[in-house]
C-alpha cells in the first residue's frame, strides 16, 4: 500500500487519539492520592521542578478541598500548569524524585493532581490574578508559545502593556502545534492561551512574523522592550542521498498537520520509518500507527542507554507496536519513480567517550535495508540561524547569546529553546519568567508576587494555608 489517508473508521480515529492520560475520574480518588503525600521539608519534587512549584503546598490544599487555592499555587509558579502537568516528562522530574520511589512504591501522581486542580481553574474561567495599575510601559514578545505568554503574563501582572506578535493563527506555539494529539487537544491549548491572555493587558497579532511583517527596528522604536521567544522549528537534515524522494517528510510538519487537519485527512504510509528517538521522534512514531501504519519502524544511532526519550514515552511506543532498531543510522534512501521503497541503514557501534564522557557512535561498513514507503525525519530541530545572523544577534550556532536575558542589542531581551537550543515546555515557561525580571530591571519596575483579587483573598487565607507553613 502507498501513503494514503482515511486509513480507519471515525470510531477507530477517536479510540487511537483518546486522551493517553486521563483525569482523576472521582474527587475521593484525587483526596486519596493527595492524602498519600508526605510534604516533605526542602521537597525533592519541588527542587526538581524547574518552575519551582510548591508541591507539597498545592497537594496540601487539595487535602482540604480548596481546589481554587491549589491551581493558584501552581499557577503563581508555571502559568502554563494546566498543560504541563500533561506533557511534562514527570518521570525525570517531579515524580522522578518523589521519595517514594525510595521506598519502592509508586511516587505520588503529581501531574495528575495537578490537572485536578488546573483544569477546573480554565473550565471554570477562576480569575486568581489582578493587574496592577498601568505603568504606562509597553513590552513586545515575538512569539506565543510558552515563554512568550509566560513572559507576558509576568509583566501584565505588574501593570506593564504587552503587544505579542505570533506568526500562527494561533497561540501556545509547541503546545499547539508540536506535541502528539492524545496528550494536548487543539481545544485545550486554545483554552489555555484563552485563560492566560484573561489577565487582561495582554494582546495577541496572529500572523505576523519577524523579518517578514514586522521588524525589530520598528519594534525596539514603538516599545519600551523587546522579548523574543521564538524557539527553534527547523529539521535538521539527514544530509543522506534520496532525502528529497516524495514520501520523506519533517517529523515537524507531520505533527504539525496532526494538529491543524482532522485525522482522515492526514495521509500515512503503510510502512514507516522514524529516524531519531526525541520526544518528537515518538510522537511521531506513536501516531503513525495511529493513523493505521501497518508497521513502524525507529531507527536510532545509539543504545538504549543514551536515549534522549524517557521510559515512560519508549513503553507507549513498543505497546503501540513499534519495532526498534538500535545502533542504527540512515544511510540512503530508496526510491522507483520519484517516491520512497526502502531505507538502507548502517549498523553502528560505539566508540571511544567524548570530553563529556558520551560515546560516539562509529560506522561498522555493514548495512541492512528496511522495505518501507514513509520516512520521517526527528533528528532533532535547528535555530532559526539566518533570521538571528540578519538581525546582528549575538549568537553560538544560531543559538541566540543572552547574560541574564539581555542580548548583545539594547533592549532587546531573549529565552527559551531559541537560547538553549530545545529543551522542555517547563523550561521554556521558566525562561520566560526570567525573562520578564530582567525586563522589569531593565524598566526600573519592581517586581513583587503576583496579587490576588480581594473576592478571591478568603479562600487562599483557609486553613491549608497555615497547614502548609508547619
Amino acid at each position: 500500500m502507498a501513503i494514503q489517508n482515511n486509513r480507519l473508521t471515525a470510531a477507530e480515529y477517536e479510540h487511537n487519539f483518546s486522551d493517553v492520560r486521563p483525569p482523576f475520574d472521582k474527587k475521593e480518588a484525587a483526596l486519596l492520592e493527595a492524602n498519600r503525600c508526605l510534604f516533605c521539608y526542602d521537597a525533592p519534587c519541588m527542587k526538581s521542578c524547574p518552575t519551582s512549584i510548591d508541591v507539597p503546598k498545592f497537594i496540601k490544599q487539595i487535602t482540604t478541598d480548596n481546589i481554587k487555592g491549589s491551581a493558584h499555587t501552581i499557577f503563581e509558579s508555571n502559568i502554563f500548569g494546566a498543560g504541563c502537568s500533561r506533557v511534562c516528562p514527570v518521570e525525570k522530574l517531579c515524580e522522578g524524585s518523589c521519595v517514594y520511589n525510595l521506598m519502592h512504591e509508586d511516587p505520588i501522581p503529581i501531574a495528575k493532581l495537578q490537572r485536578y486542580s488546573t483544569e477546573k481553574a480554565i473550565k471554570d474561567g477562576w480569575q486568581l490574578f489582578q493587574r496592577k495599575a498601568s505603568t504606562g510601559k509597553k513590552v513586545a514578545i515575538i512569539g506565543a508559545g510558552p515563554a512568550g505568554l509566560s513572559c507576558a503574563h509576568v509583566l501584565s501582572r505588574e501593570g506593564i502593556d504587552v503587544t505579542v506578535f505570533e506568526k500562527e493563527a494561533k497561540g501556545g506555539g509547541l503546545m499547539t502545534y508540536g506535541i502528539a494529539a492524545y496528550k494536548v487537544t487543539p481545544e485545550f491549548c486554545q483554552d489555555e492561551v484563552d485563560f492566560i491572555t484573561s489577565l487582561g493587558g495582554i494582546t495577541v497579532e496572529y500572523g505576523k512574523e519577524l523579518g517578514k511583517n514586522i521588524t525589530l527596528a520598528q519594534l525596539k522604536q514603538d516599545f519600551d522592550a523587546v522579548f523574543l521567544g521564538i524557539g527553534v522549528g527547523l529539521a535538521r537534515q539527514l544530509d543522506i542521498p534520496g532525502e528529497e524522494l516524495e514520501g520523506v517528510v519533517d517529523a515537524i510538519e507531520f505533527i504539525y498537520s496532526l494538529r491543524s487537519k482532522t485525522y482522515n485527512q492526514i495521509p500515512v504510509g503503510d510502512k514507516v520509518a522514524i529516524i531519531g528517538m526525541g520526544m518528537t521522534a515518538i510522537d511521531a512514531a506513536t501516531q503513525a500507527k495511529r493513523l493505521g501504519a501497518t508497521e513502524v519502524t525507529i531507527v536510532y544511532r545509539r543504545t538504549r542507554d543514551e536515549m534522549p526519550c524517557t521510559q515512560v514515552e519508549l513503553d507507549l511506543a513498543m505497546l503501540d507496536g513499534c519495532d526498534i532498531k538500535w545502533l542504527a543510522a540512515p544511510r540512503e534512501v530508496i526510491g522507483k519513480d520519484g517516491k520512497v521503497t526502502s531505507l538502507v541503514c548502517s549498523r553502528m557501534e560505539l566508540g571511544l567517550a567524548d570530553t563529556s564522557g558520551r560515546r560516539a557512535p562509529v560506522d561498522t561498513g555493514k548495512t541492512f535495508t528496511l522495505e518501507v514507503d514513509m520516512v520521517i525525519k526527528a533528528a532533532g530541530q535547528m535555530p532559526f540561524e539566518t533570521l538571528v545572523i540578519a538581525n546582528d544577534f549575538q549568537n553560538s550556532n544560531g543559538k541566540i547569546v543572552v547574560k541574564k536575558n539581555s542580548t548583545n542589542i539594547e533592549g532587546v531581551f531573549a529565552g527559551g529553546d531559541c537560547v538553549n537550543g530545545g529543551k522542555e515546555v517547563v523550561d521554556a515557561v521558566q525562561a520566560g519568567k526570567d525573562g520578564a525580571g530582567a525586563i522589569m530591571d531593565y524598566l526600573g519596575i519592581g517586581n513583587s508576587k503576583p496579587l490576588i483579587s480581594e473576592a478571591e483573598a478568603s479562600a487562599f487565607n483557609s486553613l491549608d494555608t497555615l497547614l502548609s507553613t508547619l
